[in-house]
């Protein structure tokens, strides 16, 4: 097994420590990689909410990083050592069910392998995520990182980037759509930055006041304060899609009464139960959808389409020894907008 060292949720008080961490030796597609920034999500604040340290996985969060290759293994030809990579938030997938044969891994049949808190399908171990200073991953679920990209700022595009990819490239978003966006955080802040480049007008809807002029800055051509009845009323039926990217429960019927005839609400911020009013569906002919993470074309494309566009996330870069303070400050939205580790204070 090869070592390297990263943290890791400490029993049932989810404190995260420092601790040695083991990697399987490389199998024949295998890379290794040197994690330089680990994005944090709010899926990692959420999985050590729920880890009571009753079992005997560890946990280790982090899945969206970037990096550079320090090894491959002998079947590897897509990568060489000292190439820049980037990995999301799954790193196998079953490869053979219709939705990996579409390029959907993410939704794949058999489930697919998290990059944390999932486990290995060959061995059956736990997959330890990329608070870490070295990864081991499959090859065809590491991505090449565009020149030009920063690598830090590039990396929560792994997987906030690509799940509001998801849905606007889905949906055909372009020029003449009118695309809103419901929050404006870690999820928000990068659809308006591509759903601006995609050439939609792009409105922000934000209970938050002191967002508006981040909401201009990003590229967004209005902003709708949600608390204020006279402008909800004024964007009745104004959006073709509706991205909502807030993570706390909210009742979808002012969402859906924003959505314009024949036009999509997608759910991308919380993901738990929904109660809807058929009539907020029916009065419009309105589609509800949810998206989460992307495949590998997928992935790839946002990826290129950002390097073109010159998007990358907003951040506020901090050493991985501070990863306890990050999850604290993201627990009370104290980020503007999304946290980076810089992993190599794990040397």
């Amino acid at each position: 097994m090869r070592t390297t060292t990263g943290w890791q949720a400490d029993g049932p008080t989810a404190t995260l420590r420092r601790t040695p961490l083991r990697r399987r030796e490389l199998r024949p597609d295998d890379l290794a990689v040197r994690i330089d920034y680990c994005g944090v999500c709010h899926s990692d604040l959420h999985a050590l909410r729920a880890h009571d340290g009753a079992t005997d996985r560890p946990l280790v969060p982090g899945h969206e990083f970037t990096g550079v290759v320090t090894g491959t293994g002998p079947a590897v030809t897509r990568f060489r050592t000292g190439d820049r990579v980037a990995v999301g938030n799954i790193v196998d997938a079953c490869d053979e069910c219709p939705m990996c044969r579409a390029g959907q891994e993410n939704f794949c049949h058999a489930f697919p392998t998290l990059t944390y808190g999932g486990t290995d399908r060959r061995d059956g171990s736990a997959t330890l995520g990329g608070y870490a200073r070295e990864y081991v991953v499959r090859d065809r679920f590491a991505h090449p990182l565009p020149a030009g990209l920063d690598p830090a700022a590039a990396a929560p595009l792994l997987c906030a980037g690509v799940t509001v990819w998801e849905p606007l490239h889905a949906l055909g978003v372009g020029p003449g759509s009118r695309v809103g966006v419901a929050g404006l955080g870690g999820l928000g802040h990068l659809a308006v930055k591509m759903a601006v480049a995609l050439g939609a007008a792009t409105t922000v809807v934000s209970r938050s006041p002191d967002k508006a002029g981040d909401a201009r800055r990003l590229g967004a051509h209005e902003f709708v304060l949600s608390t204020d009845p006279e402008q909800l009323a004024g964007a009745r039926e104004r959006f073709d899609v509706l991205l909502d990217t807030l993570s706390v429960p909210h009742d979808l019927g002012p969402c859906l009464r924003l959505v314009a005839l024949d036009g999509t609400l997608s759910r991308l911020g919380h993901l738990g139960p929904v109660t809807v009013e058929t009539t907020d569906l029916l009065i419009g002919r309105k589609k509800l959808s949810s998206a989460g993470s992307g495949g590998l074309p997928a992935t790839a494309a946002m990826l290129d389409f950002c390097a073109e566009k010159n998007i990358t996330a907003e951040i506020e870069l901090l050493p991985s020894a501070q990863s306890n303070q990050a999850l604290d400050r993201l627990s009370r939205n104290d980020v503007r907008y999304r946290f980076v580790l810089d992993m190599s204070d794990l040397d």
